[in-house]
Formats: structure tokens, C-alpha cells, sequence
């Protein structure tokens, strides 16, 4: 069934096991030199069978300090600790060599190198254009780097000419408006990546890969299949390139770089494919691949050789062995919610993710590190979301004895809601893992089970996890004004979200979307009413729509969803008024009142943990332990972490 993702491929003389790929990614575990937590993070998807990996970013120069620093000899000993952690393994090791170009500073705090003086999205700073000397400099720093990475035992090397660093700058025509040999004519846009690609592949030799990254910027007049075909035919023509890493986006269009569930399965292809025709060696494609079915079926049609699956084996690093071993309803499944991969890693706390809360914590979690109790206890896990199905979980993996308790018919909590939003179905994936995986480990599962103090003694469980959830807060309360709800908060058309998506017979004209959290959820709320007819306003008391979502790159392909729907928003906004027909809307910073038709109202609040049974355990002495929202209303990831960690403390 999966006799081409599994077959090997050589590269450039290296033997790769299968067509799994794991291309570059940011992790925020370095910091210039190899670390002993990146180490055991790409350990354990060695040890679970991928293919390839591609190493992050490796800054070529200190013009454009990266994750890994190349130009420093240093660098080669921690390359050589993580050779030397893998060896035991099949996986092949490659690494990206980058310049940032425009997007960075310089290490000296001087001005970024770039191809012109035009700046980029990413550095506050107008670059200086490099001069000729400067230019060979950095081709020749691509070149050290590259030794250094032999020298480290790699397998290979990428460089990274795409998504709008440095080689791609000098390769389109928005950032090159050079007027010498480098700037002009597609050719001389060419030059200096023709130039990087000679003096890198000079240093290869059988058994040691060169190739590169290329990425359609989606921005007119940039860097598009053509351009990418014609750098593709120039490195045919050399021979100077042992594979081809189509990729998508720059930072002009960000989102596209990662994206999330509302993306299809393989929506880079339409630029990929067209590029990847051009190539006599092997062509990586990626796009949101969960499943080797998926990536099967692109190697079969000849889209591509190999796929990657950077978010889909960070949820499951063992997804390729599974497979294998035809436990494919065993692989924890990614969702692209991009909160726990993308979200964390822009707020700078490293990769993680939020169905797998090992995930950049290997060397201490994941379930091959869970010990076996040697006294096993009762435990009652007291509510079905997210958070309790983990804990339940992993308690019965290390030998309790479990009852899950839910009072609703079905597991899965408010994750059931979330997914009946447009774009948001991918939440019931995760939602079918956790049910199956909690009955697999053996926990007896109760459901339309409300727990009540006759319910404690009969069972008496020697521990109670509280996974309850919390109460959506409809009172009117917003929290520029804490002291002000809005006027009407008690009337029957003002709702909750959860009443939103729980009641089909709910009906709008007009909407308005009242959103304290700036999370997903108020989105979900809009883009839902609006796909059953109704107009919505969206009010939020945020300096943008639902900042929490920037880092996971959500909101900007929900405005563009947005563009063309009755979608209206007020930022640093409040209610002030609802009465059924209309509400009162103003700035938070005071100014003229302004009346928007809302015959419903959708208050989506910082709601209130579920905790009335706390005084009837505390009064049995029974110990218990929060998880979820009944510990803090926050979101998945923090819910799935909390139930990993009380499940493996008990």
C-alpha cells in the first residue's frame, strides 16, 4: 500500500531509508550551537523512522546571525554531539545554510546586507546595498558553512533561496533594483544564487549532498514559477544542485509559509508541481501532509519524490513506524491549529504542540518515558474534554485504575463546538484519537454521567482529577470597563458561544460578536453566523481581531475569508447597550457613539472555572487535582499540558 513513500532515494550519492521529510524548521531551542534539547527532539523522530531531516537555519555570516552560527569552527562540535545521538539510526541529516538578507541586523548592530537599499518586513532597518566584495564574501561564508557541516559529519547541505531572505531578494524584482551585473535582467537577478550554488557545490562529493530551497512569493512582479523554473534550468544545465525544495510564500505573505487546517492537503502543488517538472534530480514538495496515504498518492501521480511532514510528526514522531506496523488509528493526529508549533515558537518559548505535549520535551516526556506505578490507585477523572481524556490516558498507561466520567452523551468536551465552525472540523480528529486512545489504555469510560456526592462514596477513588471545564460569563463585563456591563446583558437574545453552536435552531439577521478573549473562538463565532445568512459586527476591546491568533498566522486568511462577507469590526471598542434590535457601540478611549443593528448577541467572555464540587471532596478528604479550564480558562495547548502532567504525577 505505501510501496512508494517507503521505498529509499538517493541524493547526490546519499541514501535516504524512505520519502519522508522533515524540512527546515524554527525550533527556538539554539542559540548558535547545537543544544541538548534539539538533540532529543530530532532524536525522536529518528528513532521513529523518518527519512530526512533538514536542520533550521544556519546563519553563513555574522551579517545574519541564525539558529546555528556556520561561521563559527565551534559549530562543528555540536553538530558532531547530534551525528553521534543519531548514528544509530537510518534518518539522513541535511542542513540549511541562510542569510537573512534585509530581514535581520547584523551582529555588530551595523545595517542589514541586502541587495538594494529597500527595506523588509522583518528588520526596522533600511539595508545597504552590498558591494561587490560583500557579495563575495557572503558567497564564500555559504561555502565555509558547508565545510563545517562535512567536517561535523552531515549528510548534506540546503541552501535556503526562498521565502524572501537574501537569495530571493537578489533573485526578484521588488527587492533587487540593482543597476550592475546582479540586478536588471532575470539572469543577472540569478547571478549571485548561481554564484552561492557553484562555490557550495564545489565542496560536495559522492555521499555528500547540495540543494536548494525555492518558494513562489505570491507578490506581483516577485519571484513567481517562472523565475523559479528558469533558476531550475540554469542549475540543470551545471549540474550544480542534487535536489529542488519547493516551498510557498515570503513575508509578505506569511501565512502561507505554515498553514493551518483551513488550508487543503497539498495546497502548495499549483506552484510546486510546474517548477518541480523542470528537474532531473530529485523534488521535495510539502503542504500540510498528515498521513503517508497523503504523501503516497503525490509520489504515485509524479508530483514529487519526496513530502514533508514537519507538523504531522512533531504531533507523532513515531508516525512513520506506526504506519509500518499498521497501527495507523494509533497515530496521534495534527489538527494545524499552529498553536503549540507556530504560536509558541513566535512567542519565543520554542516549539511545542498542542495535541502532543511531549513535543520539545522528549528527553523527559512522551509516553515511552512514562513509569509504571507500583501501587496503582482508583482514580475519577471527572469531566471528558480534552484536558480529562489526557489525563485519564496517561494515568491507565502507568497502571491506575481509571473511570472517566462525563456528563455529556459524547466525549470531547467544548473541542465538540469548536469544530462545527467553517474551516475548524480538523478539531475532531483529535477528538477521535483521544476517545479511542482513552478505551485502548483501558479506562472505564462513563458517559451522560453527572458525578454527584452519592456518586463520591460510592466509587471512592483514592484521587479526583477536576476536568469539569468552565462557564461561559455572559454579564454584560468587558474588561476596558470592568465596572460598566453593557446595558441589556440579561436579555434572552444575548448568548454564549457554547449556546451558539449547541442550538441549530438559533437564527440572525444581524449579529454582533462581543470578543474579550482575542482568541479564535469570537472568529469561529462570526464566520459561523455568517455562513447561516446573518451580518455580523464584531466588537473587541484588543488593538486588533484576536491578537492571540498573529502568532499561529489565523487571522490574516480569516480577513481575507472576510473580504467579500457582510463582516464589519470595531478594535478598541466596547458595547455599551443591547436591547434585541440594536446595540451602542464606542471607542474604549471615549468618543462619539455610534448604533449597529444586532438582533443576537454573542458575548464571548474570559470565562469561569467549573468548581462547585470542590467543597463536597474537600469535605470527603479525598485528594484531588485541576486540569483544563476547571484549573484556568485557557485554550488547547495548555489544556492537553496540564492533563499530560497531573496524569504522570499521580
Amino acid at each position: 500500500m505505501y510501496d512508494n513513500v517507503l521505498s529509499p532515494i538517493s541524493i547526490g550519492g546519499v541514501e535516504v531509508p524512505n520519502r519522508v521529510v522533515r524540512t527546515a524548521h524554527a525550533t527556538g531551542y539554539n542559540a548558535g550551537e547545537m543544544s541538548d534539547r534539539c538533540i532529543h527532539y530530532h532524536l525522536a523522530r529518528a528513532k521513529g523512522e523518518v527519512g530526512l531531516t533538514i536542520l533550521e537555519i544556519m546563519g553563513v555570516h555574522p551579517s545574519s546571525p541564525g539558529s546555528f552560527l556556520g561561521f563559527m569552527p565551534s559549530i562543528v562540535e555540536g553538530h558532531k554531539r547530534l551525528m553521534d545521538a543519531l548514528s544509530p539510526y537510518e534518518m539522513k541529516v541535511f542542513q540549511q545554510l541562510w542569510h537573512a538578507g534585509h530581514g535581520t541586523n547584523p551582529m555588530d548592530g551595523s545595517a542589514p546586507w541586502a541587495p538594494s537599499d529597500v527595506p523588509g518586513l522583518l528588520s526596522e532597518d533600511v539595508p545597504r546595498a552590498m558591494s561587490k566584495l560583500q557579495i563575495d564574501e557572503i558567497v564564500e561564508a555559504f561555502a565555509q558553512s558547508a565545510r563545517h557541516c562535512k567536517q561535523a559529519g552531515l549528510h548534506g547541505v540546503e541552501v535556503h533561496a526562498a521565502h524572501g531572505y537574501l537569495v530571493q531578494q537578489f533573485l526578484s524584482a521588488n527587492s533587487n533594483v540593482r543597476e550592475d551585473d546582479y540586478g536588471g535582467s532575470l539572469e543577472n537577478r540569478m547571478r549571485f544564487l548561481m554564484e552561492v550554488m557553484r562555490a557550495v557545490y564545489a565542496e560536495a562529493e559522492d555521499g555528500f549532498a547540495v540543494g536548494l530551497r525555492l518558494s513562489d512569493d505570491l507578490v506581483n512582479f516577485g519571484v513567481g514559477v517562472e523565475e523559479n523554473s528558469a533558476v531550475v534550468d540554469a542549475l540543470m544545465a551545471e549540474g550544480i544542485t542534487d535536489f529542488v525544495n519547493m516551498s510557498l510564500g515570503n513575508y509578505q505573505s506569511f501565512p502561507k509559509f505554515i498553514g493551518g487546517m483551513h488550508e487543503p492537503v497539498g495546497y502548495e502543488l499549483d506552484t510546486a508541481v510546474p517548477v518541480g517538472q523542470h528537474s532531473k534530480v530529485p523534488v521535495i514538495v510539502t503542504g500540510r501532509y498528515r498521513t503517508l496515504e497523503e504523501v503516497e498518492q503525490v509520489i504515485r501521480r509524479g508530483d514529487a519524490d519526496m513530502v514533508g511532514m514537519n507538523r504531522a510528526t512533531i504531533a507523532d514522531p513515531d508516525l512513520v513506524v506506526k504506519t509500518i506496523e499498521g497501527r495507523e488509528d494509533e497515530i496521534r493526529p495534527c489538527i494545524a491549529c499552529n498553536q503549540g508549533c507556530l504560536g509558541q515558537l513566535m512567542d519565543r518559548i520554542g516549539v511545542g504542540c498542542a495535541v502532543n505535549a511531549a513535543a520539545g520535551f522528549e528527553e523527559q516526556l512522551g509516553d515511552d518515558k512514562l513509569d509504571k506505578v507500583e501501587s496503582p490507585k482508583k482514580i475519577l477523572v471527572i469531566g471528558g474534554g480534552p484536558s480529562g481524556m489526557e489525563a485519564a490516558r496517561v494515568a491507565a498507561l502507568r497502571g491506575h485504575h481509571v473511570t472517566l466520567a462525563e456528563a455529556m452523551a459524547d466525549l470531547g468536551g467544548t473541542l465538540v463546538y469548536a469544530a462545527m465552525a467553517p474551516t475548524r472540523q480538523q478539531f475532531n480528529d483529535f477528538v477521535h484519537w483521544a476517545e479511542t486512545a482513552v478505551y485502548a489504555a483501558g479506562v472505564n469510560v462513563r458517559l451522560s454521567t453527572y458525578v454527584t456526592e452519592e456518586d463520591l462514596a460510592e466509587m471512592a477513588p483514592d484521587h479526583i482529577v477536576l476536568a469539569t471545564g468552565a462557564e461561559p460569563r455572559v454579564d454584560g463585563v468587558q474588561l476596558s470597563h470592568p465596572g460598566e456591563p453593557f446595558e441589556g446583558e440579561g436579555l434572552r437574545h444575548v448568548i454564549s458561544t457554547n449556546e451558539l453552536f449547541a442550538d441549530p435552531k438559533i437564527e440572525a439577521t444581524n449579529a454582533l460578536v462581543v470578543d474579550e478573549t482575542g482568541h479564535y473562538e469570537a472568529l469561529a463565532a462570526a464566520e459561523f453566523l455568517i455562513s447561516k445568512g446573518a451580518s455580523v459586527t464584531f466588537v473587541t476591546r484588543h488593538y486588533s481581531v484576536a491578537p492571540r491568533m498573529e502568532g499561529p498566522h489565523m487571522i490574516e486568511p480569516f480577513l481575507e475569508r472576510m473580504a467579500d462577507k457582510p463582516f464589519t469590526f470595531h478594535e478598541r471598542a466596547r458595547v455599551l447597550k443591547v436591547d434585541g434590535q440594536s446595540a451602542v457601540i464606542k471607542s474604549i478611549h471615549d468618543g462619539p457613539e455610534t448604533s449597529v443593528n444586532a438582533d443576537l448577541v454573542v458575548h464571548v467572555s474570559l470565562n469561569r472555572p467549573r468548581d462547585e464540587l470542590v467543597p463536597t471532596i474537600e469535605e470527603s478528604g479525598i485528594p484531588y487535582s485541576f486540569v483544563g479550564d476547571a484549573m484556568s480558562p485557557r485554550f488547547l495547548v495548555a489544556a492537553i499540558a496540564s492533563g499530560n502532567s497531573i496524569g504522570r504525577t499521580i
